[in-house]
C-alpha cells in the first residue's frame, strides 16, 4: 500500500509535463511569433556590434642557456666573482599584471599605427579615442555624458609623471582610452608548459597584429631592463674604474719612461732609488689596471648571463577572419531566450487551469 502511494507523485508529475507540453503546442503560434521577434532582435544586435579582430602571440621563456650560464658562473667563481649575486627575477605569473599596468599601457599611447586600406595613420591613443566604431545604443546611453561635457570646462590632457615622483595623473579621456586598451589585451600563462599567450583585439586586423607584435617587444625590453638593472649599473661603475686605472697606468708608465730616458747615463744611488720607485708605481698601476680589465670582462659576462630571452613560438599574424561578434551564437541565444520567455508566459497565464 505504501509503494502505491509513492508512485502517485511521479505519475502526477508525468501528467503535468504532458499537460504543459500540450499547452505550449496549443499556443505555438504565439511562441513562434515571440521567437521570430527574438530572432530579429538578435540579428539587429549581431550586425550592430563592430567587428573585432584578434591576434595571438605565444612566447616561451628560454631555459636552454642554463648550461652555458653555469659554465660562466664557474669561471667567474674561480676569479672570486659570484654571478648569481643580486639576481633579480620576475615570475612569469606577473607578466599579465605588467602588461596591463598603467606605466606599460601609457607607454603604448604614442605608438604610430597605420592601415592604408582604411586611411589610418595616427597614434594608438588617437586611434582608440577617435577611430573606434560603437553600437548605436552606445551613443544613446552616452548622450547624458556628452551633454554634461558640453557645459563643463575642457580639461587639458596631460600625463603627469616625473623621475622624482611615481604618481601618474591622467585626464578623463586618457583614463577612458587606458581602460579600453586594457580590455583589449589578454595574457594567459600555462603553468604546465610555461607558455605565455598574449592576445590583442582591435577593430582593424593589421593594427591588431602590429600592436600584438609591439607589446611583445615592449614586454621583452621591460623584463630585460628589470632583470639586468643592477648588473648594468655595476658594469657602468666598473667601466669608470677601468678607465681611471688605465689612465693612471699610462701616466705612471710615461713618467717612468721619461725619467729613464732623461737619466740613462747617470750612475747614482739617488737616481736608482727614484727609478725603482717609479717602476714600482708603474707595476702597481699595471696590476690594478689588469684587475679592472678582468672585472670589466666579468661584468659584461654577468649582464649577458642574466639577460632573459623569450622565444617567440607563434609570431603575430594578421587575422583574416573576425573574432567577434559571434553572430550565429547571438542569434541562437536570443531565440532561446525568446522561446523560454514565451513558454514562461504561457505557463503563468494558464497556471490555474493546468493545476
Amino acid at each position: 500500500m505504501n509503494d502505491l502511494n509513492k508512485d502517485i507523485p511521479s505519475t502526477e508529475q508525468e501528467i503535468d509535463l504532458i499537460e504543459l507540453a500540450k499547452t505550449v503546442w496549443e499556443k505555438r503560434k504565439f511562441v513562434v511569433k515571440i521567437c521570430i521577434i527574438g530572432a530579429i532582435i538578435g540579428l539587429v544586435l549581431a550586425f550592430s556590434l563592430p567587428k573585432e579582430y584578434k591576434t595571438e602571440v605565444i612566447l616561451l621563456p628560454d631555459t636552454g642557456s642554463i648550461g652555458a650560464a653555469g659554465n660562466l658562473s664557474a669561471l667567474a667563481s674561480m676569479a672570486g666573482i659570484n654571478l648569481q649575486q643580486n639576481k633579480q627575477e620576475i615570475p612569469p605569473e606577473l607578466y599579465p599584471d605588467i602588461v596591463i599596468s598603467t606605466p606599460f599601457l601609457v607607454g603604448l599611447f604614442d605608438i604610430q599605427v597605420k592601415d592604408m586600406e582604411e586611411n589610418i595613420d595616427t597614434t594608438l591613443y588617437e586611434y582608440i579615442n577617435n577611430h573606434q566604431s560603437k553600437a548605436w545604443w552606445s551613443y544613446i546611453l552616452g548622450l547624458p555624458k556628452t551633454i554634461i561635457e558640453l557645459f563643463s570646462e575642457e580639461e587639458e590632457e596631460v600625463i603627469s609623471s616625473g623621475n622624482k615622483s611615481r604618481i601618474i595623473r591622467l585626464s578623463d579621456d586618457q583614463e577612458s582610452v587606458l581602460k579600453n586598451l586594457e580590455n583589449r589585451i589578454d595574457t594567459y600563462i600555462d603553468n604546465k608548459t610555461g607558455e605565455i599567450s598574449l592576445s590583442v583585439k582591435m577593430q582593424n586586423a593589421n593594427i591588431s597584429a602590429y600592436i600584438a607584435d609591439t607589446i611583445t617587444s615592449y614586454l621583452q625590453e621591460y623584463i630585460i631592463r628589470f632583470r639586468t638593472q643592477k648588473a648594468r649599473e655595476d658594469l657602468a661603475f666598473t667601466e669608470e674604474l677601468y678607465k681611471e686605472a688605465q689612465s693612471q697606468y699610462y701616466k705612471t708608465q710615461q713618467d717612468y719612461a721619461t725619467f729613464v730616458d732623461g737619466n740613462i747615463s747617470i750612475v747614482s744611488l739617488r737616481y736608482k732609488t727614484m727609478q725603482d720607485r717609479l717602476q714600482n708605481e708603474m707595476m702597481l698601476s699595471y696590476n690594478i689596471y689588469n684587475q679592472m680589465a678582468q672585472q670589466l670582462q666579468l661584468a659584461k659576462v654577468k649582464v649577458q648571463d642574466i639577460t632573459p630571452v623569450l622565444k617567440i613560438i607563434q609570431p603575430a599574424v594578421v587575422p583574416l577572419k573576425r573574432s567577434s561578434p559571434k553572430r550565429m551564437l547571438i542569434l541562437i541565444g536570443m531565440m532561446f531566450l525568446s522561446f523560454s520567455g514565451a513558454c514562461a508566459w504561457v505557463f503563468m497565464k494558464d497556471y490555474k487551469s493546468i493545476i
